[in-house]
């Protein structure tokens, strides 16, 4: 009967006690204890508003009393316990171990070849047998009035032990780009990641190629004019760890939005002169001092590089202004072959020691000759139309004269 004290016993041996539990609601649904347990009992609130106030829910406390509800959510929540736990150390592992794992690229794995050295591709050529580029030129020729002016007052001769030494830099100028030679691919992906600083190989066609300062999508296309040299001396800029940052610097003017040029055509250009001055036997003097060709070539390169450099950037040139500023500087570096090398050592110095805006000074105070005056305006008729940079291929014949590679 409804308010009868004596205990119930319900499922599960759950006893209830009817005076405290009537109803059971949440909102719609009652439960009301019965002789078999709790069975629902619908009310329809809308029409019974007052049916909420009647019904009488279930004390917490007497549920928590309950043995058989403490065991079941003690274990259950003991063994919850166990396996997130289980879950969480095995997380920590895997996390451990995932930090101590060091990424390791293979030589062989697609995609990545290792850097090279400019002494490791130079010992290349070193071995390599270039008996078909043996019909070179190494000096010029002169006839006549020329011939018997520079015999008297011009440049002496180069030693004879030095002259094979000499023979090899005109045999790689005359080398093309191979696909099939591992090593000429190393030293083109070398030139490319040390420029912008990636980490993986580059496709060997594309426009990619003109992000570092090529016209196309071959680089053998820009290198007709000094064959594997041009890319020879570029390795050796961004690959000596002195030359190194002067390279990254050429690098950003040439990325300048209103002072910039191709980087590598530059460079090529900058290549084309220093073939040049050793054909004209300019740096024979130099070269008999040092005893070796190499060492001085690529110096000479570097130095001339650092002198159009320092004029494009303190004199504020631009593209259309390249062809004036390239022949000027060709110019005045074959006939100041000391004077350019000098700077170079001297700018090297001060860029070792933080000085590097003093010696960009002291050079924009005394600049060559020929480029105190700014060069030619455009011809108003072009109507500020792109102009292209000429490469070493595309020369006027009347600028290369005799000197040009065969």
């Amino acid at each position: 009967m409804e308010g009868d004290t004596d205990r119930k016993e319900g499922l599960n041996g759950f006893t209830l006690d009817s005076y405290k539990i009537e109803d059971l609601t949440n909102g719609t649904t009652a439960y009301r204890s019965g002789p078999d347990g709790l069975t629902p009992e619908y009310h329809k609130t809308e029409d019974e508003p007052n049916s909420k106030s009647a019904l009488k829910s279930v004390p917490i406390s007497s549920l928590k009393q309950n043995d058989l509800l403490q065991s079941l959510a003690a274990g259950g929540n003991e063994e919850q316990n166990k396996e997130l736990s289980a879950e969480v150390q095995q997380a920590q592992e895997e996390w451990a171990a995932l930090e101590s794992i060091q990424p390791a690229i293979s030589e062989d794995s697609a995609g990545y070849t290792p850097l090279i050295s400019f002494n490791e591709a130079l010992q290349h050529f070193q071995t390599t047998d270039l008996s078909d580029y043996k019909n070179i030129q190494p000096t010029l020729r002169r006839t006549g009035l020329a011939a018997i002016t520079h015999f008297l007052f011009g440049h002496p001769r180069l030693h004879r032990e030095l002259q094979e030494e000499r023979d090899l830099v005109f045999a790689i100028a005359q080398c093309s780009l191979d696909n099939t030679q591992k090593v000429h691919m190393r030293v083109l992906q070398t030139v490319y990641k040390k420029l912008t600083g990636a980490r993986f190989d580059c496709p060997r066609y594309g426009c990619h190629w003109e992000q570092v300062g090529f016209q196309g999508t071959d680089p053998a296309t820009d290198l007709r004019g000094t064959g594997f040299l041009g890319l020879m001396h570029a390795l050796y800029l961004v690959m000596d760890p002195q030359t190194l940052p002067l390279a990254r610097d050429i690098y950003r003017l040439s990325q300048h939005p209103s002072q910039n040029f191709p980087f590598c055509v530059m460079s090529i250009n900058i290549t084309r002169i220093a073939i040049l001055a050793l054909r004209e036997e300019t740096l024979s003097k130099e070269c008999n001092r040092r005893q070796q060709v190499v060492g001085v070539l690529n110096d000479f390169y570097v130095a001339t590089f650092l002198h159009l450099f320092q004029i494009w950037k303190t004199q504020h040139k631009t593209i259309s202004d390249s062809g004036f500023v390239l022949k000027e500087v060709e110019v005045f570096a074959k006939k100041n072959p000391k004077q350019v090398l000098r700077r170079l050592e001297s700018f090297l110095s001060e860029q070792k020691s933080g000085g590097t805006a003093l010696a960009m000074e002291t050079c924009s105070q005394n600049p060559s000759p020929s480029m105190g005056r700014r060069s030619p305006r455009l011809d108003p008729s072009s109507n500020g139309k792109e102009l292209n940079f000429t490469g070493v291929c595309e020369l006027p014949p009347e600028m290369e004269g005799e000197a040009r590679l065969i």
